[in-house]
């Protein structure tokens, strides 16, 4: 066979492998890199309801969704919930949790075929027993198979607590900057945390004062010995 056969054969699986794959970047309706109302329209929430974890030294946000409870039937529903996490108000981490039951008797070969029925060929390697990504962590849970490109990856991931499954969508790009951010936020808090102890304490008794001055008015003029 020719150099040129080769290459051509080579040249061909690539592009083949590269039209199957599919979005990595999204989850049925939802997309990395929505901002806040995006996300809320579709799941019919309020964006209000948005929980905030950390607000510096980045915005990190959290919407948590339970896909049964709109719309579809519930018998059909496979995911139990899903949780968002904004950065900067920015979609960058989407984690399913399937419901334990709906996936019983199921092997991971079995929800590998029907992960890469949507995104392709689980093309990225995963070494043995390499851990979930911290969206996921545990210290039994793990990573059965990746899929992905240069901006997002998804992983399939077992947990280690129970036969359950659960699928999670990355920004290549924004979820380690949320990771740092995260860290930092918690090293913030540590760092300010006896400050905000003196002021809790003050604050405290600035109220009991407040409540006892409160209290001497109204009963000063009351009282007969």
């Amino acid at each position: 066979m020719s150099v040129h056969a080769v290459v051509s054969m080579v040249f061909s699986g690539l592009l083949a492998a590269t039209l199957f794959a599919g979005d990595a970047s999204t989850y049925r309706a939802f997309k990395i890199g929505m901002d806040v109302p995006a996300v809320t329209r579709i799941t019919h929430t309020d964006p209000s309801q948005a929980k905030t974890v950390d607000r510096r030294p980045a915005l990190i946000q959290q919407i948590e969704w339970h896909p049964d409870l709109f719309g579809g039937s519930p018998r059909d529903e496979a995911a139990k919930d899903v949780l968002f996490s904004f950065y900067n108000g920015v979609l960058y981490q989407i984690v399913v949790n399937y419901d334990r039951y709906k996936t019983e008797g199921m092997n991971p070969e079995d929800l590998i075929e029907a992960v890469s029925a949507t995104y392709g060929p689980a093309t990225l390697p995963v070494a043995a027993n390499t851990p979930s990504p911290d969206a996921y962590a545990s210290d039994r849970s793990e990573t059965i198979k990746r899929w992905g490109d240069a901006e997002c990856t998804v992983s399939l991931v077992r947990s280690g607590y129970g036969p359950s499954f659960g699928l999670i969508i990355v920004s290549n790009r924004l979820e380690p900057l949320a990771r740092a951010a995260t860290v930092e936020a918690a090293r913030l808090d540590l760092q300010e945390a006896p400050q905000r102890e003196i002021e809790r304490r003050l604050e405290q008794a600035g109220d009991e004062r407040a409540a006892q001055e409160k209290a001497r008015r109204e009963n000063k003029p009351r009282f007969r010995p």
